[in-house]
């Protein structure tokens, strides 16, 4: 048990200790606020799409590819969206506050935490199964939250469905077009290989090393960004919608995904439920409350499920990491 503590601590620790940066340089005035809204652009416009590209670049082959793995990943998101759709509805009426709880049920932080976390858990595998399922999981979360807050937002719109609308913001979707442009790029690497023709995009020396370079700066400055836009305020209003989606997010949905897999789902590895845990266990998306506000949900409520959830996953991750450690999954 010690060693799995220990482990869980090596794996999470890190990850909470820079939003804790964050959150202290804010405080002690380092960190404006303007400097956090133009950060949380950059990195949502920059710096995930870049990463993501990389990642997703970095998928050895299509053919390594597990099927059960990213099949299982897609459909219980799937399966989630459609719970935390019915649930929401019957806790609450305002259509604001419903597009921000379904956002808050099924879209992780992912590729902030999750990738991260699974590369902290597993190492290169970890790293590589976390990229295959960000090919997959990132455009889905994307999509779903535009859906949702085209469906469901405060301008009156509840139950009118504008598909040219909601096409044009998946299309326009920064983490959808850094993950499509990392696929068609690794398509085109196959048909290289499948050609015989040598030459790769990692070749392109100086552009693949500034990739890198600001693939590496990514995490570590998401995560202070993030800390440093922790907010408190608004809690006595909010609080019966804020404990409602903070217990879904990280309670109810990670011990589903995560049970399931498991105990139904064979040829499971390590590295697998490594992914899992960022797909299923981590906080809600920043992103979340960005495209909250964007298109007229409550933003407030999902900026405070942003940092609920964040909290309260500092300890849920680590008591499910020590869990599947204790159990010789890790």
């Amino acid at each position: 048990m010690i060693d799995a503590l220990i482990f869980s601590a090596n794996a999470v620790l890190p990850i909470v200790l820079l939003i804790v940066l964050g959150y202290v340089l804010k405080r002690i005035g380092m960190l404006s606020r303007e400097f956090l809204d133009v950060g949380n652009k950059l990195t949502f416009r920059v710096l995930l799409p870049a990463m993501l590209f990389y990642n997703v670049y970095q998928i050895e082959s299509f053919s390594e590819i597990s099927p059960v793995f990213v099949l299982y990943g897609i459909g219980m998101v799937l399966v989630i969206f459609g719970l935390a759709v019915a649930v929401t509805c019957a806790f609450t009426n305002d259509g604001a506050k419903r597009g921000a709880l379904i956002q808050a049920m099924f879209r992780s932080n992912y590729a902030i935490i999750g990738i991260p976390l699974a590369t902290s858990l597993f190492g290169d595998e970890g790293a590589a199964a976390a990229g295959v399922m960000s090919a997959f999981c990132v455009p889905m979360f994307n999509m779903l939250g535009v859906i949702t807050l085209s469906i469901f937002n405060g301008k009156g719109e509840k139950g009118k469905i504008n598909v040219p609308k909601i096409l044009l913001g998946i299309i326009k979707n920064p983490l959808i077009i850094g993950t499509v442009a990392g696929l068609a790029v690794l398509g085109v690497r196959e048909l290289f290989i499948m050609w015989n023709i040598e030459f790769r995009f990692s070749d392109v020396s100086f552009l693949y090393k500034s990739l890198e370079n600001v693939k590496s700066i990514c995490t570590p400055f998401a995560l202070i960004v993030l800390g440093g836009r922790f907010e408190f305020s608004a809690v006595s209003r909010l609080w019966k919608e804020i404990v409602f989606g903070t217990v879904i997010r990280t309670v109810a949905v990670p011990i589903l995904g995560l049970a399931v897999a498991y105990f139904f789902i064979p040829g499971l590895s390590g590295e697998h439920f490594a992914t899992y845990i960022g797909v299923f266990a981590t906080p809600v998306a920043v992103a979340s409350a960005i495209m909250a506000n964007e298109m007229g949900a409550d933003g407030e409520l999902a900026g405070q499920l942003v940092v609920w959830t964040s909290l309260v996953s500092t300890v849920t991750i680590f008591v499910y990491v020590t869990i599947l450690r204790a159990i010789g999954i890790f």
